[in-house]
């Protein structure tokens, strides 16, 4: 249900908020006040196109917002679970806005978030159905055509409708899964073989993430080693001594140092203590000379060695540099290449198995339709018969509306055609004065016209889940008695769903639980509408303008007050 509308700078309209209630919404107001705005400004928050210079002179922008109640099951359509996301959770309502600037760019916003304005159109058609001279005309679209009949044929017709279009679908989904596989089944063989060539590379050279710097460092000490067996030896020299030079090393002089040391012991501890230090040092430089031999000993000049470690740094730089820089990059492109190998070489064993299903849902979808298109040819008389009935009470006496069911078209092998729809595309046609012939919808029905289908047709099927039905110009040519039908049609729907009815009919808008006054002043600048709420004897004024006479009319008066009454 649409909760608030709220208009800055559009066309007449300066700024105004209208807060909406339930069932049948009145508005109204003299010709060329502005109501059309209003009707311009839900086509807006439909996804509709902005028309030229709707902004209003001397502003910058124009801004229209909805608030709406979230309905129930609204975010089950997956086309709309991602813009569920949105909202807060638990929220129920949802705001979509428009904001149009003077030069004519236009911005979406979904939940106070910028959204393409496909967005809204997608929302907008299930929250909003529009009927009058704006894009959003509903029945004119030949989905909504079929949906008619169907919404006539009530829950169940409705629960096999949707079971079609399931089967359908289901048939779409297998058949381009196939089509995917045979396409690759000629380069199948060739992907395999250079799947498996490269995860046999990688499997036979069995990269380690940790491997690389290890060889790094080993290739460092096997080109460098004559320089590093220098060092070593010079240092072991200098520490452990190495024949006639032994006299002179660390290790000697350490020992020495101790040996003159002992005799003192016992006499001062300061001594003790730095003999100790003597010792340890001497411990030290023994194991340190003993460390120094063991190195030079496992130090050799290997040149075979140092060709092995160049040639597996020269495998892994390979690998690398062809599967994304680096060794873990290259063990996940095996992880891909051995699940893409197990996908096309069960490819055989998957499109046996869709050509399975795909035969079982092609005899699902073909049970369906047949007793869907049978469920339709017997709902045509009786929704013709119903729809004339309704039309004659609606002033357009002798209007007839058909129903054409025309078969899709074959298919390429000749065999029965399917769409989305069923069997047969739906077509209704209006006749608008006996005798005359039918023509589509789209072509036959003014806007006026169009809306009385709608109304019409809006008793007679099941609801389609909009909540808020905005008719305009819907007392185009009618008066009187009619007008009356008009209006008690239009508030037995708003029993169960929220009706704006935008009109000049004061039978229809004394039976409104709401009504809004649209009021045009041209005073001291560029003319301006406002909007509000009348109730009380404002309203009793406004059912006086309407009947052409003003609120100082006794009569006139009387006769507004027993519509109201009424």
């Amino acid at each position: 249900m649409l909760l608030e509308l709220r208009i800055e700078n559009l066309l007449l309209i300066d700024r105004a908020e209208i807060r909406f209630g339930e069932g049948l919404n009145a508005i109204t107001g003299e010709t060329g006040a502005g109501k059309t705005v209003l009707a311009h400004s839900l086509d807006l928050l439909m996804g509709g196109r902005a028309r030229p210079q709707i902004v209003r002179p001397g502003a910058d922008e124009a801004y229209v917002e909805g608030v709406f109640s979230v309905p129930e099951g609204l975010f089950d359509d997956p086309e709309l679970r991602e813009l569920a996301e949105r909202l807060p959770e638990g929220s129920d309502e949802i705001v979509l806005g428009r904001r149009v600037g003077a030069s004519g760019r236009t911005s979406a916003f979904v939940g106070g978030r910028s959204a393409p304005a496909s967005d809204l159109r997608a929302l907008g058609a299930r929250l909003i159905a529009f009927y009058g001279q704006h894009e959003h005309r509903k029945l004119t679209l030949a989905a909504a055509q079929a949906a008619v009949l169907d919404g006539f044929g009530g829950p169940d017709q409705i629960a096999l409708r949707d079971a079609y279009h399931a089967a359908h679908a289901e048939v779409g989904a297998i058949t381009r899964e196939l089509e995917a596989i045979r396409e690759r089944d000629g380069a199948r063989e060739r992907d395999l073989d250079l799947l498996r060539y490269e995860l046999g590379e990688i499997d036979a050279a069995a990269p380690d993430p940790d491997e690389e710097a290890e060889l790094a460092a080993e290739r460092e000490r096997l080109r460098h080693s004559e320089g590093l067996r220098e060092g070593a030896e010079r240092a072991l020299g200098a520490i452990a001594g190495d024949g006639e030079d032994s006299e002179g090393s660390v290790t000697t002089l350490l020992a020495a140092g101790e040996g003159a040391l002992a005799p003192a012991g016992g006499v001062d501890d300061r001594l003790d203590a730095l003999a100790e230090r003597v010792g340890a040092l001497a411990i030290e430089a023994s194991d340190l000379g003993g460390e120094l031999r063991s190195y030079l000993e496992g130090l050799e000049a290997d040149p075979e060695r140092l060709q092995q470690v160049e040639e597996r740094l020269d495998t892994l730089d390979r690998l690398r540099r062809k599967h994304g820089g680096t060794i873990e990059s290259v063990l996940e492109h095996a992880e891909r290449c051995r699940a893409e190998v197990e996908r096309l070489e069960g490819a055989e064993v998957r499109s046996a198995e869709l050509d399975e299903r795909l035969a079982e849902a092609i005899a699902s979808r073909a049970r369906l339709g047949r007793k869907l298109s049978e469920e339709r040819v017997r709902l045509v008389p009786e929704l013709q018969e119903r729809i004339a009935a309704e039309l004659s009470a609606l002033a357009m006496e002798g209007a007839a509306l058909d129903v054409v069911l025309e078969p899709v078209a074959p298919a390429v092998d000749g065999g029965e055609g399917y769409a989305a729809s069923g069997r047969e595309t739906v077509e209704l046609q209006l006749a608008t004065n006996p005798g005359m012939p039918a023509g589509p919808l789209r072509d036959a029905a003014s806007g006026g016209e169009l809306s009385r289908v709608m109304l019409a047709l809006s008793g007679l099927v099941e609801a389609d889940g909009v909540a808020t039905l905005v008719f305009d110009e819907i007392d185009a040519g009618v008066g009187g008695n009619t007008a009356r039908a008009v209006g008690e049609r239009l508030r037995r729907i708003g029993e169960s769903r929220q009706v704006i009815a935008i009109t000049h009919l004061p039978q229809v808008a004394s039976l409104a639980s709401r009504h809004f006054r649209i009021e045009k002043s041209a005073t001291g600048g560029p003319a301006r509408a406002d909007v509000e709420c009348v109730e009380g004897e404002e309203l009793v004024a406004e059912i006086c303008r309407m009947l052409g006479a003003d609120r100082e009319d006794e009569a006139a008066s009387r006769h507004a007050r027993e519509l109201l009454a009424a």
